[in-house]
Formats: C-alpha cells, structure tokens, sequence
C-alpha cells in the first residue's frame, strides 16, 4: 500500500487509536513519466496556459494618442482595465462580478460534467507543478533515479543536480513573478525596470512575494496544495452526480486481483502503475478519494500495462458512476474471462450529458451572459452623477432664498473631448447656476469634457425668496449633444424647510 493512501484510510477509519500520533509527516511522492493520449491532453493544455500566461502581456494594442498600447492591462493608478478593445471603469465593477459569476457557473457545470477536470488540466498548481516535476526529471531521471538520489549521500553529483534543479525552478518563479507584474504595468517598460534595478519598492516586494510563492508552492507543497489548501475538494461531491466522467477503476473487470502467471484472477496484475504516475501518490483503486485531481495519467499507465498484455485497455478509465455499477451488476457472477469483460462493457450506456443539473447550469451560464451583453450594448459613453451636498442640508440667503450646492461629476468614458449642454428641469421656479461654465438659456449651460476622464462642476440651485417652500424638490439634471438629443439624465432633490415661505 502507497503511503499517502495509507494516511488517507487513517484519517477515515475513525477515532486514533492510544499513543498513535494525529498527524503524519509527508511522504514524498516521486511520480512516473507516462505517455499517451490523456499526457498529451495535459501538455497541449500545459502550453497553451503558460504561452498566454507569458506573452499576453507582451501583446500591443492601438488606442490611440495619450492611451496605453498594452492589449491587456489592469491600471490601478488611472483606474481602467483594458482587455483589447474593452475599457472597464470602476464604477463598472458589475462586470467583473459577472465575469466571476460565468467562471463559477462554468466550473461548476464543468465538474459535473467530466469531473475534476479544472484540477487535473488547467489549475494553475497543477500545470506549474507539471513544468516543475518535468523540469526535475529532466535533471535528476525518473521515479526511481529521484528516489536512489534522495537515499544517497550528499555527493558532488547530486548538489550539483540538487541546485541545478531549484536554480531551473528559481528561474521560472521569477518568470512567472515578473509575468504577473507586466498586467498591471507596461510590460517594455517594467522589465526594463526590474533588470536595471529601477522599478519601485512595492513592485520588487510582489515581484518576490510572487517568485517564492511559486517556487514553493509548485517545488515544495506541490499535491498538499490540493489535498489540505485547495477548499475545491470539500465540496466537490456536491457537484457530481452518477452521470458525472470520473477518472474510475473498473473494479468488476479488475477483481480479484493476481499476478500474470497466477489463474483465477482479473485483469488487474498489481502492477502499481497506476500509483507510480499518481502525482498526488493515491491508488485509484480504493475508490473515489479527495485526494484525486482527475488527471487521468493513471489511465495511460494502466492501458499501456494493458497493451504489452494484450488485454483490453481500459481498466481504468474515465466512466460514470451509473455504468460501474450497471456493468458489476452484469458480471457479476461471471468468473474472470474475456466474457466477463464483454458482458460488463455491454452493459455500459452512453454517458447522459443534458440532465437537470446541467441544464440549470446551461440556463443560468445563458441568463449571466444575457445581463452582461444587454448592459454592453445599453452602455453609456458619457454617465452624470449628482452629489448634493449634505452640509448644510440649504443656506438660507439674506434676500430670504433658499440655495442648495451640488457636485457634479461628468465622465466621457470616449477618447473625444467635447461640449455638452447641461440642463435643469423642475416643477418649481428653480434658478440654477454653474460656476465657470457659460450660461446659454434659463437653466442651460454649456459644460467641457475631456476624453477619458471625469470633469467636475460645481452647481448652485436657488429659489427665490416669494415662492413657497417645500420640504423637498425632486429636480432633473440632463445632457444634451450638439442636436439637443438627450444624452444622459440623473435625478436628485432640491431640500428647503417646510411648509415655509420665504420672507426677506
């Protein structure tokens, strides 16, 4: 038994035994090399991350004059995240909740689906601990080299791998830190800067904090991440269903177990295959574990045990719960044969994809998209937001009108700079005035905007000391572009005391 699974049946068998310790120490897990068609899976979905990782930054984008080039970039400092054409506000933050809404719903959906296959492909710790694990083989050979050289005497042979190996890891660390800076930085500039020790303290400070967290994460934790950091295990099972493609062992095919030359057995000859490539060191074997990330390299071990056999693949394989158990039903009974194998695998159905839990998943997925791509396209260039002052509530002047103070804050979220008319409408004989800004009309003047930006005005709204007074005014406060066509209208609240007139 692997000694990671023997610490897993451990922590399920119940209350510790006298004088056992609660915790264990970590066991090493020294993972095979394996090939074939789920490894190549993992390294075509390896390369695609880390080449968008690494060079998105790098990609150019015309905005024009006074705007950066950079495709994608959050810029914290002007308050913008840019996405290629795409320029969020903060005030338009509801798209990033929508955004991580979509990934949820898809993960989820994804989960039921085929399983843990966000873990075992595309998870950030599992593709840069598969570069780190690939890099160490590279340097120190496989399983059973890594183990000899972690048993051995510390020689001139092995510090020189040791430190060839975390100098490689080092090396990518620091790609990945830097590669994280270049989104929120200009990457040409900001490499530039961080090579000639010019770039500022807190960019060096997460350049580091980055760098170590992972090299020590994907170097050193490595599957204690998934097993005891990641909460994603915990709740998992809530989201599978016997429908679910799971990474399985077809138990009623590969029991009893029994080595090559023994008669009466399954097709399983306790190998171990499928453990040695494990990278987080469990047997697939003992059933669905926590520990499992879904990456299907036990699969490949164990078809090409299979293959140099000439025993059917697929022993392990990624099946649902609902055709285990329909196929042990089947065979069972039978004793180990090749009919035993044909009886169960014609007992097998086709893996039903559109069910409750899915379509729910798709109609939400398909709700969230709608919302988003509405408020896109209703999106307004140009937003007016009113801010009146809160103290004083109203100043009552010495000719006995009232007056209220307001802020008001244009953004252009265009490139263009331009004019607009700003209107105040009211069913009260309202006076409104804006300081620095042209008066064209009663209540009309002519207010600046600079491209992406915001302009701020200050507006005073009176009424005149022979009108009756309310409690409160409700006034609209309106954009007009140059064909007087209302561009964009906010409302607010004119406050004076109640039930008053005003007496000089």
């Amino acid at each position: 038994m692997n000694d990671v699974t023997a610490k897993a049946r451990l922590r399920n068998a119940g209350p510790v035994a006298a004088g056992q310790p609660l915790y264990a120490d970590r066991q090493k897990v020294y993972p095979r090399a394996v090939s074939g068609p789920v490894r190549r899976a993992k390294w075509a979905v390896l390369i695609a991350c880390l080449f968008l990782y690494y060079t998105v930054p790098l990609i150019r984008w015309d905005r024009g004059p006074n705007a950066p080039d950079q495709a994608v970039l959050v810029d914290i400092g002007n308050g913008r995240l840019y996405f290629f054409m795409v320029e969020i506000w903060p005030q338009e933050v509801y798209y990033l909740t929508g955004l991580l809404v979509l990934g949820a719903i898809a993960l989820f959906a994804a989960t039921s689906l085929f399983g843990r296959v966000w873990c075992g492909f595309a998870c950030p710790q599992t593709v840069w601990t598969d570069l780190f694990m690939w890099v160490e083989r590279l340097i120190q050979g496989d399983r059973n080299e890594r183990m000899k050289l972690d048993r051995a005497p510390w020689t001139a042979a092995k510090w020189r791998k040791k430190i060839m190996t975390h100098a490689a890891w080092l090396a990518i660390a620091a790609a990945t830190g830097g590669a994280w800076i270049m989104y929120f930085n200009d990457a040409p500039t900001m490499t530039v800067q961080l090579l000639t020790l010019q770039a500022s303290k807190e960019v060096y400070f997460f350049f580091g904090l980055f760098t170590a967290t992972t090299y020590l994460l994907a170097g050193w934790a490595r599957e204690q991440v998934c097993t005891y950091m990641c909460p994603w295990p915990r709740f998992q099972a809530a989201m599978l269903d016997e429908n679910s493609l799971v990474v399985s062992y077809r138990a009623w095919r590969g029991e009893p177990r029994g080595k090559l030359k023994e008669e009466g057995h399954g097709d399983c000859v306790d190998c171990n295959a499928c453990v040695n490539v494990c990278p987080t060191g469990i047997d697939i074997r003992d059933g669905q574990q926590m520990e499992c990330i879904g990456c299907g390299l036990c699969i490949d071990a164990c078809d090409d045990v299979m293959a140099r056999l000439d025993r059917p693949r697929g022993l392990i394989a990624f099946e649902t719960l609902k055709n285990i158990a329909a196929s042990d039903a089947a065979a069972r009974g039978i004793p180990p044969s090749p009919a035993r194998t044909e009886v169960g695998m014609a007992a097998r159905h086709v893996p039903n994809f559109i069910r409750a839990r899915t379509v729910i998943y798709a109609a939400v997925i398909a709700t969230v998209l709608a919302v988003m791509t509405g408020a896109w396209l209703l999106r307004q260039e140009v937003t007016l937001a009113v801010l009146r002052d809160r103290a004083p509530l109203f100043v009552s002047l010495s000719d006995g009108g009232i007056r209220n103070a307001y802020t008001l804050k244009i953004a252009n979220k265009s490139r263009q700079a331009g004019e607009l008319t700003l209107v105040m409408d009211s069913r009260a004989p309202l006076r409104l005035t804006v300081q620095e800004a042209q008066e064209v009309g009663p209540n009309r003047f002519t207010v600046a905007t600079r491209g992406d930006g915001i302009t701020q005005w200050r507006a005073l709204i009176t009424l005149p000391h022979d009108v009756p007074t309310r409690e409160s005014t409700e006034v609209t406060f309106r954009l007009l572009d140059a064909r007087g066509r209302t561009v964009v209208r906010t409302d607010s609240v004119f406050l004076g005391p109640h039930g008053q007139e005003n007496h000089r």
